[in-house]
């Protein structure tokens, strides 16, 4: 069985994208976010809906905004087309994984020492000989 979300209007707004908010969201004037609620409410004709990414709800959240508060997008940086020179095999970015005789080989494994046990707390010990709970100095 799937758990879905039920249908939200949320759901149709790209993010980060400014939409007037009457076309979105019709409804009474509403204050914008960042002038707050000591400010006179303005018609949603004249208020930008941009909807935000939220850590804790996939859908986002909706905030409104004044033509002077709208956050601005930034432009899409261009994206180069791949170009085929001479004697390129693979895009760059796209490396192989080396194969198994191009590894480089393995550092011997060291044998390990047994753990240093302090007599008092009877807590391990790191490898500087001194307990971290008591102090006391051991080996």
């Amino acid at each position: 069985m799937k758990i879905t979300r039920t249908s939200d209007w949320r759901e149709a707004l790209p993010f980060e994208t400014p939409i007037i908010a009457d076309t979105v969201m019709p409804g009474e004037p509403a204050r914008c976010v960042t002038c707050g609620v000591g400010s006179d409410p303005l018609p949603r004709t004249e208020l930008w809906a941009v909807k935000h990414r939220h850590p804790h709800d996939p859908a986002g959240s909706v905030r409104l905004y004044c033509a002077a508060h709208t956050p601005r997008v930034p432009e899409p940086a261009p994206v180069a087309s791949p170009s085929r020179t001479k004697g390129a095999t693979r895009p760059a970015g796209r490396a192989r994984p080396p194969r198994p005789s191009e590894r480089a080989p393995r550092a011997p494994q060291r044998e390990d020492k047994p753990a240093l046990v302090c007599p008092n707390c009877f807590m391990e010990v790191p490898s500087s000989g001194i307990c971290g709970v008591c102090g006391e100095k051991v080996g």
